[in-house]
């Protein structure tokens, strides 16, 4: 089952998204990226909230969670959030590997 934690980073005087430019450019987005069991890692800019960012991090299970925690990259991380002065409010989801219903099929357009 895998998992999807919306991380809304939230600081001042455009911090969070310092922030996320400073992940990109050191690489730690490219790393985290290339972990075994990583799905997903995007950032993305509200457009009603200029000092938040919204990370989208997707992992195949827990265990694959927990060794990116466990990853000396966490220590880089952390750092750039104190760096910044960044505050977060975290939401977790959990897959259910289920098609999308025939209903909700007819509201997407490709």
């Amino acid at each position: 089952m895998a998992i999807t934690v919306n991380i809304y980073y939230t600081g001042k005087n455009g911090n969070a998204k310092k922030f996320a430019q400073e992940m990109v450019s050191r690489g730690i987005v490219k790393e985290i990226r290339a972990e075994e069991g990583n799905i997903r890692y995007e950032y993305f800019f509200p457009m009603d909230d200029e000092e938040t960012v919204l990370l989208i991090d997707s992992w195949k299970d827990q265990k694959s969670i927990d060794i990116h925690h466990a990853s000396p990259m966490m220590e880089t991380i952390m750092q750039l959030r104190d760096k910044y002065d960044l505050h977060m409010n975290v939401e977790r989801y959990f897959s259910d590997d289920t098609e999308i219903s025939s209903k909700d099929v007819s509201f997407i357009r490709k």
